[in-house]
């Protein structure tokens, strides 16, 4: 959890996520083959099919890569990384110290002189198209499936890349990571997803995404989209919620020991949240898991899997068993939980690779293609 708004990004702590490198904005989709530092670019789909059978005439996907792509003896590309996003985050947001800081440098486990990493922002997301880029609630009403098929066309056609060395994702990217494994299961030589359940979205999951929506839906100031000023008392709802979905019960009572500092900390978050939330934006973000079900493709899956979640995670409670269950279905699949400790960070723990690392260089072993 990322506070203030990239909910699903990093954990509450006192150190907030901040960004590791500064990025060069405005390249094209061919500049980053010889850039080592953070470039960012836009790729633009045209004439793009969504499933719900809308259109757009151009979808821009907006992208951080890190690194160069090299090829193997057979001429593939052999280094290249995805890696997925959270709702509400962008490809930017997890270049921060728990996250980039322990992966990304030299000699770390997703070297940035070895691999040729690729951050791409969702659709609805950071600088990719969203519905508040003009076109408000008529924007195409989105999914993850829409989502994935852009990801691919961004690595595939827009970089050129067509292989991937790991597909990895956190929350809402963690379930793309299951998508891409049953959608391209040749395309990647591993899959790590990071805080998520591979099953349809229910429960009490689909019932706090449900409260956001219906607050935002029912706000007579949201104006079936086009509000002048954003429903400030649905974003309020939303965000309270967003805040308990995220939290980590241990590092929030650590962070916030006292009555005083828990109803301070409410008052400056909020006032934070209210600044940069968009409520067409946050309502299509986590409206769009609504179609969400991996489950029956698990058993197509054929690359080594490592599915991590953390015992702390409000969004994927561990007692309902269901990771277990399901990572069955995966021929090379394991799970693991991490128990709570002061070490986790609830649903957030999928952006404090400290904590898992080992599991990436156990995956990245298992799954090394031959020479």
């Amino acid at each position: 959890m990322h506070l203030p708004r990239l909910f699903f990004s990093c954990a509450l702590s006192a150190a907030l996520c901040v960004s590791a490198t500064a990025a060069r904005a405005g390249v094209s989709a061919a500049a980053p083959a010889a850039a080592l530092g953070p470039v960012e670019g836009d790729y633009v789909l045209r004439d793009f099919h969504f499933a719900s059978g809308e259109t757009l005439p151009e979808l821009r996907l907006h992208y951080t890569v890190i690194g160069k792509p090299r090829r193997d003896s057979h001429g593939r590309i052999a280094n290249a990384v995805l890696i997925l996003h959270g709702t509400g985050g962008s490809g930017r947001s997890l270049l921060n110290e728990h996250f980039a800081g322990v992966l990304f440098g030299k000699g770390q486990l997703l070297d940035s002189t070895r691999y040729f990493i690729i951050l791409p922002d969702g659709i609805g997301h950071g600088k990719s198209s969203k519905p508040s880029d003009g076109l408000h609630a008529h924007f195409p009403q989105y999914t993850y499936a829409d989502m994935v098929a852009a990801q691919h066309a961004l690595v595939l056609q827009g970089l050129e890349v067509d292989h991937l060395r790991l597909v990895m994702g956190t929350s809402m990217g963690c379930m793309h990571t299951f998508m891409w494994g049953e959608a391209f299961p040749e395309f990647a030589d591993a899959l790590m997803p990071l805080a998520c359940l591979p099953m349809q979205i229910s429960g009490r999951n689909r019932v706090w995404r449900d409260l956001i929506i219906q607050a935002i839906r029912t706000d007579p100031e949201w104006q079936q989209g086009e509000y002048k000023s954003e429903p400030l008392g649905a974003l309020r709802t939303a965000a309270g919620l967003l805040l308990i979905a995220g939290s980590a019960p241990i590092q929030m009572q650590l962070a916030l020991p006292t009555r005083d500092a828990a109803d301070q900390f409410v008052e400056k978050f909020m006032q934070r949240e209210l600044e940069d939330l968009d409520a067409n934006d946050l309502l299509y973000q986590v409206g769009a898991s609504r179609e969400y079900d991996p489950s029956a493709g698990l058993g197509t899956i054929k690359v080594p899997l490592w599915h991590v979640n953390s015992a702390d995670d409000f969004i994927n409670p561990p007692e309902l068993g269901i990771a277990e269950r399901e990572i069955k279905q995966v021929k090379d699949g394991h799970f693991v939980l991490l128990p709570a400790s002061d070490q986790t960070h609830g649903h957030g723990t999928h952006t404090w690779a400290a904590v898992w690392q080992q599991y990436l260089a156990q995956l990245l072993q298992a799954s090394q293609p031959p020479p």
